[in-house]
């Protein structure tokens, strides 16, 4: 039943269309194993925050495997996986040839009862099994492992069970269409779908929600709390550049916070025990020995769940040093090293959580009154420097000092009633204001990679350009904006083929919107920074396409790669409507200069 359902949604890019599928298989799936089934839809066998190992499972040990299975060689594995293009159609391929033997050898009774069922759960616990595998002797045990699979498999399912292998399952689904399911197939309709969102967001684990909601139903999902150890998925913020209409979205009244160039941070404290979530909800607390002793020390709670910037300090000038110098820090060995080279300081500025206490639905004073009850100030531990601003004046000097003291710039906060946490979500009770605002497009974006063009010249050979897109939120898809060939390194240049290896395929992915066919299309997994001149109208690009001009959509002109973003998922990175807002400011920039026009 779940080949089948894949082969549908594969067919398919309508998302109305893929989630009627989804609902039909969810509720056909038995409770028990609905949150297997939720995994391996979103090709993962367990949410990433738990720290378990990935399945790492090599090309050439995917290939060994069909080859067991086939009883052919490797070599003829790898020509029939070039001619179809596609290593699972070729595991089926394959797989079909051996099952026409067996079909012709053996009465039809025997070769039906002598083929074992796959089930979900035998696969799912093959592949916990082969992620499990670790060390001396691990590549022949997952070889065997996927063979064992794959020689028990109609060729259909084979073909399913290779793409979750290589990590590329091409169904074309994503968290939010998952989420529509769950809702229309448990909660009644679509009106149920916050009440899912907002459990996932509590949780990050649409799996277990998938689960809860399947066995106790939808008035259990609304009961959901934070639980210390579990992340909560981090609230976001638009941005804008103009302080009287950043104060009049918020409200009139803004709380004003300095903006660090750090590793946003959620921290749990239980007891004695210190975890760290980066923005991501990637275990990062063996990165920050030295804050796990900050938050010991200074939380001054049982239980609790703070919010936090992580900022490296120069030990010499005590000034904040750049986000980058916070990177040596992923290093497995040698922490303590690497702690005393680059020291760092939190800065708090939210309480999620609080001994039993859920202050993600009450409003921004309430939760930092409470934070700054409970914080008792070390050599590591503060509260993020912040104002009140009431009005542009105000916010504009605030602005200007955080940016001399070292900060990017400054978060605007709404204030009123409303403004509880919105876990996962992105809205104008959170703005920034960075200091790169203050002309054209001197501010940076991130953006995903969805396709790589073949270099010329000096970099014949190898990928000399990428697609980038910006994420549509409201539709869950990415839409390009913009083909970035400057600014790589020879380094970059040559580390491209194995970074963009494990998400090459051989089709448009299915959740990217795109007019411009790259030499290979990338799935949307890899997020980067870049800096542009200015925003402009392209007729190529569909970012925003039709809100400013119904032929065009938005693109950056003379794109420059900064950095890859590995802190950020596809979802995180710069959404389209965040472009037609810097887009119109830009617009508005241009009219105030006599004599200056758009550039198109």
């Amino acid at each position: 039943m779940l080949a089948d359902t894949f082969e549908s949604l594969e067919s398919i890019t309508a998302r109305t269309q893929m989630v009627n599928i989804l609902v039909a298989l969810l509720k056909k799936t038995p409770a028990e194993i609905i949150d297997r089934v939720v995994y391996i839809i979103e090709e993962r066998l367990w949410p990433d925050w738990k720290g378990l190992p990935e399945l790492g499972v090599a090309e050439k040990s995917i290939i060994r495997a069909i080859a067991v299975a086939t009883g052919q060689s490797d070599d003829v594995v790898e020509r029939t996986a070039k001619t179809l293009g596609d290593l699972g159609k070729a595991a089926e391929s394959l797989i079909s040839t051996v099952r026409e033997k067996q079909k012709r050898t053996t009465s039809l009774l025997s070769f039906v009862t002598s083929r074992r069922e796959l089930t979900v759960s035998r696969v799912y616990d093959t592949f916990v099994r082969i992620a499990m595998a670790q060390g001396e002797g691990s590549k022949d045990i997952k070889i065997r492992l996927l063979s064992g699979l794959l020689a028990e498999a109609s060729p259909k399912e084979a073909r399913y069970i290779v793409r979750f292998a290589e990590g590329k399952l091409r169904l074309g689904v994503g968290e939010a269409t998952l989420m529509d399911a769950l809702a229309v197939a448990f909660g009644g309709g679509s009106f149920a779908r916050p009440i899912i969102e907002r459990a996932y967001n509590l949780r990050a684990d649409l799996g277990e929600v998938a689960r809860v909601v399947a066995t106790k139903g939808i008035e259990e999902l609304k009961a959901l709390k934070p639980v210390v150890g579990i992340p909560i998925r981090p609230m976001l913020a638009e941005r804008h550049n103009n302080p009287k209409e950043i104060l009049e979205k918020v409200g009139g009244v803004g709380f004003v916070e300095y903006k660090y160039d750090g590793e946003r941070a959620q921290i749990h404290k239980k007891g004695d025990e210190v975890v760290i979530f980066s923005r991501r909800l990637e275990n990062i607390t063996h990165q920050y020995p030295d804050v796990v002793d900050y938050v010991k020390r200074g939380v001054k709670a049982e239980e609790a769940i703070v919010e936090g910037e992580i900022v490296a300090i120069d030990p010499d000038t005590g000034e904040f040093k750049p986000f980058q110098e916070l990177m040596h820090r992923k290093r497995k060995h040698d922490v303590m090293s690497v702690v005393k080279e680059i020291p760092v300081r939190v800065y708090l500025f939210d309480l999620l959580y609080l001994n039993g206490v859920d202050y993600t639905v009450k409003p921004l004073p309430e939760r930092r009154k409470a934070l700054e009850e409970v914080i008792e100030k070390n050599e590591g531990l503060d509260i993020a420097e912040y104002i009140t601003a009431k009005n542009p004046v105000e916010l504009e000097k605030f602005f200007m000092g955080a940016i001399s003291d070292g900060a990017e710039g400054v978060m605007v906060k709404a204030i009123h009633k409303d403004s509880i946490y919105q876990a996962g979500t992105r809205g104008w009770l959170w703005i920034k204001f960075k200091r790169d605002y203050r002309s054209e497009m001197i501010d940076t974006v991130d953006l995903v990679v969805v396709g790589a063009f073949y270099g010329r010249g000096r970099r014949g050979g190898k990928f000399g350009a990428l697609l980038m897109a910006a994420y549509n939120e409201e539709k869950d898809v990415f839409e390009t904006v913009c083909k970035v060939g400057s600014g790589f390194t020879d380094e970059d240049l040559n580390q491209l083929p194995d970074l963009l290896k494990p998400y090459i395929v051989d089709k448009k992915p299915a959740r990217v919107v795109s007019n411009i066919q790259p030499d290979v299309w990338v799935v949307p997994k890899l997020v980067a920074e870049i800096i542009g001149a200015e925003l402009t109208l392209s007729p190529l690009h569909t970012c925003a396409v039709g809100k400013v001009r119904g032929d065009a959509g938005i693109s950056i002109r003379f794109p420059r790669f900064i950095r890859w973003r590995d802190d950020k998922s596809p979802e995180d990175a710069t959404t389209s409507n965040e472009l037609f807002e810097m887009y119109k400011n830009q617009l508005k920039k241009i009219a105030e200069k006599p004599g200056e026009g758009e550039a198109t």
